[in-house]
């Protein structure tokens, strides 16, 4: 088993599959746009494999496929039966913007994905095109459907309660989720440049307290990365996999303060 200098399990891994995404979403991407990493710089799938095969046999017990919008990269659905071939490792998660999911979703559960969480921060459609410059609630809505229809069972909404914006949803939010046999899971919109900013004075589920927290992330470019608020990063090393992942653990501090080497959509939350 992997534990950190604070005796915390570590045995969750966060996978950013993509830096790209379909979506803008104004507490993620910057309104000018982003410069896409080449195709050439990004994890391949048979790395991604190789880095999980590995660290199951360390401990890691569950993974997460993030971006990014993991969905919009060509061949994820093979990632996703690639990885649960893996023995040991006992949930493969995806958390997704649903815009792709109702074309995806049967494929998703048919290849074993466990679970899913769905971004979703409004239900009026006005607002939810603002919040993520352009986006179609109704497709979004119909990938919830379609998740439901594919057997998908215990699946998070991830709502982003923005101050001023759309925390007057909350209960609307929860009622939507009762109703639909979902599991509402409230998020506090953070500055990666500030950990101060994860404190809420509503009632959250994420960002986890640094306590509890269980997990390394891998970014799509490679390195992992061992605190969400830290810019500390260790080049995944293909020749000693395991060696890479015992360092991050080893470096990942009790609590970050700020993280100003990455943006939102290169790590995932």
């Amino acid at each position: 088993m992997l534990f950190d200098r604070f005796k915390r399990r570590i045995n969750y891994l966060r996978i950013s599959v993509t830096d790209r995404c379909n979506l803008r979403c104004i507490y993620c991407m910057p309104e000018e746009g982003i410069n896409w990493r080449k195709p050439e710089e990004i994890i391949s799938y048979e790395e991604i494999e190789q880095v999980v095969a590995e660290g199951v046999k360390l401990g890691i017990t569950k993974i997460r496929l993030t971006g990014g919008e993991p969905l919009v990269r060509k061949g994820i659905i093979s990632l996703v039966e690639r990885l649960k071939k893996i023995p040991g490792l006992e949930e493969v998660a995806l958390t997704t913007n649903g815009i792709l999911l109702e074309q995806y979703a049967s494929s998703l559960r048919e290849a074993g994905l466990d679970r899913i969480n769905i971004s979703l921060d409004s239900l009026r459609p006005d607002r939810y095109c603002l919040i993520t410059r352009g986006g179609n609630l109704n497709r979004v809505l119909r990938g919830i459907e379609a998740a439901r229809q594919a057997g998908f069972r215990r699946t998070k909404i991830n709502m982003v309660l923005i101050p001023g914006l759309n925390t007057d949803e909350m209960d609307e939010m929860a009622e939507f989720c009762r109703r639909h046999d979902l599991i509402l899971q409230r998020i506090h919109h953070y500055s990666l440049d500030d950990h101060e900013t994860c404190s809420s004075h509503f009632q959250i589920e994420r960002p986890p307290r640094c306590e509890e927290c269980n997990r390394l992330r891998l970014t799509a470019d490679g390195k992992l990365k061992p605190c969400l608020f830290s810019n500390i990063e260790i080049p995944i090393d293909l020749e000693n996999v395991a060696e890479s992942l015992k360092k991050a653990v080893k470096l990942k501090p009790y609590r970050g303060t700020k993280c100003s080497n990455r943006g939102n959509w290169e790590i995932g939350g």
